[in-house]
């Protein structure tokens, strides 16, 4: 198996750099950074709702778009709702058994909502009449 230390470190340093990494640390950062993704998705979702009901019917994916849009952030705010609900009880109740189904029950749904987001918002850029101009081209 390979190793991820450093060449120069032997022994009780390796000890040490392995007792110093916290998982804790790790997953709060990831956590952070993932949230800082789902709202610049959120925020994209948002001005390209807006570009299309600015443009209207002239759009030539108009009612396709506005209905790709709106799904996409009604499952981006079930997401966040569905995360919520998951960290609440994980801090309130997940040391007991009997609540573990249910949390992996909402993980497994959090996932794919996430998944589902990701293919609509795939359909989004495919029908941007921006991007079809550079695809064209």
């Amino acid at each position: 198996m390979a190793s991820i230390l450093p060449a120069t470190l032997t022994g009780s340093d390796s000890d040490r750099v392995l007792k110093s990494m916290d998982a804790n640390r790790y997953a709060t950062k990831k956590t952070i950074a993932q949230g800082m993704l789902d709202i610049a998705l959120l925020t994209a979702n948002a001005s390209q709702l807006k570009y299309i009901l600015q443009v209207g019917e002239k759009h030539e994916f108009y009612t396709l778009m506005l209905v790709l849009i709106s799904i996409s952030i009604i499952l981006q705010v079930t997401m966040g709702v569905l995360n919520l609900t998951l960290s609440l009880l994980h801090d309130c109740r997940l040391h007991l058994p009997q609540y573990h189904r249910s949390a992996n029950a909402i993980n497994y749904i959090v996932t794919g909502v996430a998944f589902l987001v990701a293919m609509i918002n795939l359909l989004i850029s495919a029908f941007d009449p921006k991007v079809l101009k550079y695809v064209i081209e």
